[in-house]
């Protein structure tokens, strides 16, 4: 799926869902992915395509006139796609994922459905890990992608994907819970949840880096685990945006004053020598190229 193809169906599903955040959780983007690419197309065709407001977006008049076109576009291409498919023999195949337990939850689903829709004899194997885990799993040919933070192992081909915003994450009774922004020297203030995956941490580099030592009474595996000791206000913990989409906790999430980013992409051995259905898979992540 081409970039423009990206921001055309991102246009014509916020229009129809009135919101970009509905529009994101049904193509797999982020929010703030959706508005981008909207705001490409309007930049690009020099119009005012949506209207944006506190209870959602709405489609301008010359919104109204374009979208008919747009979806047009969209709907010959998934035909010409499906010749190409036929053609090329995509009946059927396997697609081997490797895949982070946030990425697996959050947001493959929505887009192996998309995925399905169009080739549903496509099966999938997913398999979930650390970043440490999934680098092993390409390396060794076990899966035919894998979902890794950057920077990765040198000789892997990747695609960037997507930035993912690390939170802090407390009770709503901790000290910090009405305060704003969290300086990073604020974790050494407080019992620490570690979350530690074969000695993989988001957030351990950046500790590093600013110098912070916390007190860290808890380490796991288990981000649901860290959920929950955190609503009972036993340490606070960072975790990625990601993985608190629909968070079934009670906790309050807050940014860094300097926001914090692990960068998303995934990644393959030879991306030449992938797979057909590895290959049309790809074209469903709704990636960018870095």
């Amino acid at each position: 799926m081409d970039s423009a193809n990206q921001k055309y169906r991102a246009f014509l599903e916020a229009a129809n869902q009135g919101s970009f955040t509905r529009a994101a959780e049904t193509l797999g983007y982020s929010q703030s992915g959706i508005s981008r690419m909207i705001a490409d197309l309007e930049r690009e065709w020099n119009v005012k395509l949506l209207e944006r407001s506190r209870g959602g977006v709405r489609l301008t008049s010359e919104g109204h006139e374009l979208l008919p076109a747009v979806q047009s576009v969209i709907d010959e291409q998934g035909r010409l796609q499906a010749r190409i498919d036929s053609m090329s023999g995509l009946e059927t195949g396997l697609v081997r994922i490797g895949a982070l337990t946030s990425v697996a939850t959050f947001w493959l689903p929505s887009v192996i459905e998309r995925f399905r829709a169009d080739y549903p004899n496509i099966d999938y194997e997913i398999v979930t890990g650390s970043y440490t885990s999934i680098e092993r799993m390409i390396a060794e040919g076990q899966v035919d992608c894998g979902f890794v933070r950057l920077p990765t192992r040198r000789g892997f081909d990747t695609i960037f994907l997507e930035r993912d915003e690390l939170k802090v994450i407390m009770s709503v009774n901790h000290p910090l819970a009405r305060a704003g922004a969290v300086p990073i020297g604020a974790l050494a203030d407080f019992p620490f949840l570690t979350i530690e995956k074969q000695g993989d941490s988001d957030i351990v580099p950046y500790l590093e880096q600013y110098g912070v030592t916390v007190r860290s009474h808890v380490t796991t595996w288990d981000d649901y685990a860290v959920f929950a000791m955190a609503e009972k206000g036993l340490g606070i913990a960072v975790e990625p945006e990601l993985m608190l989409r629909k968070l079934p906790f009670d906790l309050v999430v807050k940014s860094f004053e300097e926001p914090i980013y692990r960068e998303l992409a995934l990644a393959m051995r030879n991306s030449n020598k992938a797979s057909l259905a590895t290959k049309r898979f790809i074209d469903y992540l709704g990636y960018r190229n870095s």
